[in-house]
């Protein structure tokens, strides 16, 4: 981070030198040491700048990122807010789309849960899409398979409740605690137990882990909220104000 901010430093002093100096790389090595050497006591004295540099380039480089979310959320468009195989509750007429990737075994997936089921009962015109990332190990694997496969089997309703379970669930995850899980659900346990190592089901999360990677996406919770881009939790209040953002402009 220090480094280019030293060279966009040295360049704008460089620029305070008489022409003949401005050219860096036609310097002799005699007009380089006093060039070093001016550099090194301008920032000794004035050290403020080097913070000064650093915001500035963390702020153009925020912008920079900003603009690249939003070309790979057009680029993913379809394959995120109409994919056809996740599931997506909230205000199906809503104004704005909320995507999430989530792993069941995530601790900032957890702690988003309520704020987002907050979020989509009190503002009341937001479509929500949920995507299955397990990337947490063997437990995350089967409690996606296990949603995925109640979606597959039972529909909509069945796996909202199956997500709710899961993502608030404490215990160990395995067939055991799953087959406990479907029998409180009223689901057809054994059948949703069979069809997790379904082609079908392990095409969704392929898909969804290919979707994440051109998405860059490296960790949950991740989020899609009309063309812009959360990576990590954001608390109620900033979602309520990210949504308030999108409709202003």
């Amino acid at each position: 981070m220090i480094r280019p901010c030293l060279t966009a430093l040295a360049t704008s002093l460089c620029l305070t030198l008489p022409a003949q100096a401005l050219d860096i790389v036609g310097m002799t090595e005699a007009e380089r040491t006093v060039f070093r050497a001016e550099v090194r006591a301008y920032l000794l004295e004035n050290p403020q700048v080097i913070m000064e540099a650093v915001a500035v380039l963390e702020q153009h480089e925020q912008v920079a990122q900003k603009q690249t979310d939003v070309d790979l959320v057009s680029a993913n468009s379809a394959d995120l807010f109409n994919d056809g195989y996740s599931w997506a509750g909230g205000n199906p007429e809503g104004d704005i789309t909320l995507v999430e990737f989530m792993d069941y075994r995530c601790g900032y997936c957890r702690k988003a849960f309520d704020e987002v089921e907050q979020l989509i009962e009190l503002d009341g015109d937001i479509r929500f899409v949920i995507k299955e990332l397990p990337i947490l190990g063997e437990e995350s694997e089967l409690s996606s398979r296990f949603a995925i496969a109640t979606l597959q089997l039972a529909g909509d309703e069945a796996y909202k409740a199956t997500h709710d379970a899961l993502i608030t669930f404490k215990g160990p995850i395995n067939d055991t605690s799953l087959g406990r899980i479907a029998e409180t659900l009223g689901l057809d346990g054994p059948a949703i137990l069979d069809h997790m190592n379904s082609d079908q089901v392990t095409g969704v999360i392929t898909k969804n882990r290919e979707l994440a990677g051109r998405m860059q996406i490296s960790g949950t919770p991740s989020f899609v909220m009309d063309d812009q881009m959360l990576r990590g939790y954001l608390p109620l209040e900033g979602m309520m104000q990210m949504a308030e953002e999108i409709r202003a402009n």
